[in-house]
Order: structure tokens, then C-alpha cells, then sequence
């Protein structure tokens, strides 16, 4: 294990806590990434684009013209797909996008996104977090003051405050342990933990 500084909201140093070698510990493979935010981008997908073919458009239940004699190739429908306001040929459907995923790979994945954040020295721990009157300008000071650029901001169960005062900041995500997920920390800078959540992180990993 190793052990990392805790701060208060001011910045200043209250303690150490240790990190499980387990989960902020683990050999960073990026081939784990690359399999995990393609199953959550596809999961996230609404899979509603679809197109009509000759059989749902309307209209075309009459023959255009007679079989034989006109010199013209047989026609038995105005909506066949070379007609105008016919079907679309092999166009797309409603389905789902998603895929299954082991969840000893979804696991393994998170754990490395997290040992990648603590490896850059871009994980910070609170010791508790608490915005007064949860307003966004004194969340801004403190993104400020952790000189932060962007955030993924992990708490251990609903704070009201903290989340109100960070939703209208571009850049700055607030999740709860159950919501962390590695595309989410992938895509922020920073990572930010409560010590709670450290703890509900561990136990949710290890499991």
C-alpha cells in the first residue's frame, strides 16, 4: 500500500490515508480502456435512427402499369426503392448497441483508470467537502485553489450542496461511488475523492 495526503477544502493537509495496492495500485493497460468505453458508449447509445423500407412506406398499392405491351420493364409497385418516395434499401433499424463485458474486465479497467490518476499524482483525497451555500463561485474557488482545470469530483452518498453548486460548471463532474465509471475518469484531468469514497471505492472494486 501506499498513502497519500489529505486535504481540507482550504488546502491545507489533515492527515494521510492508504491507498489499496489493489485498486490505485494495478498495472495501467490501455487495451482494458479501449474495450470498456466502447461497451459504454454503446450501452449509452439510444439506437432509435431507422429508416423505412418499401413494405412501411405508404402508398404504391397499385400497379404503375399494365405487365406487357408498354415496351417498359415490369413495375409492380411506386414504392420500390429507385422510385421517388420509395423504401430505403438496407438502411438502418432500431436495435440496442450494447454488448456484454465480463465484469472481472470492467473491474480491472476501472482499478487502472484509477491507479493512472495516482500515478500521475493527479488524485486528490478530502477529508470531508462542504461548499457554503452551495454556490458555484465557491466551487470555483476551490478548483482554483487545487489549481484544477477540469474535475471529476467522487463523493460517498448525495450531498446536495457540493452538487448544486458544480452542475452548471463546464469541465466538472460530481458522481457517486456507484457511478463511477473509467470513461468518466479517463476524460477529466483530475480525479477528486472524499476519504469516504476511497473506502466505498475499495469495497466496491474488491467486492
Amino acid at each position: 500500500m501506499s498513502s497519500i495526503q489529505v486535504y481540507n477544502s482550504a488546502r491545507e493537509v489533515v492527515g494521510e490515508v492508504e491507498l489499496d495496492a489493489e485498486v490505485f495500485g494495478v498495472t495501467v493497460r490501455p487495451h482494458l480502456f479501449h474495450a470498456v468505453v466502447r461497451y459504454q458508449l454503446a450501452k449509452r447509445r439510444a439506437g432509435t435512427h431507422a429508416t423505412k423500407g418499401r413494405a412501411m412506406v405508404s402508398g404504391g398499392g397499385k400497379k404503375p402499369y399494365r405487365q406487357k405491351g408498354t415496351g417498359r420493364a415490369r413495375q409492380g409497385s411506386t414504392r420500390a426503392p429507385h422510385y421517388r418516395g420509395g423504401g430505403v434499401v438496407h438502411g438502418p433499424h432500431y436495435r440496442s448497441h450494447a454488448h456484454k463485458l465480463p465484469k472481472k474486465v470492467r473491474r480491472a479497467a476501472l482499478a487502472a483508470a484509477l491507479s493512472k490518476r495516482a500515478l500521475e499524482a493527479r488524485l486528490t483525497v478530502f477529508d470531508s467537502l462542504a461548499i457554503e451555500g452551495g454556490k458555484t463561485k465557491n466551487f470555483v474557488g476551490l478548483m482554483q485553489r487545487f489549481e484544477f482545470g477540469d474535475l471529476l469530483l467522487v463523493l460517498d452518498g448525495s450531498n446536495e450542496t457540493v452538487e448544486r453548486s458544480a452542475r452548471n460548471l463546464p469541465g466538472v463532474t460530481v458522481l457517486p461511488v456507484a457511478g463511477l465509471n473509467v470513461y468518466d475518469v479517463l476524460r477529466h484531468s483530475n480525479l477528486a475523492m472524499t476519504r469516504d469514497a476511497v473506502d466505498g471505492v475499495v469495497g466496491r472494486i474488491r467486492g
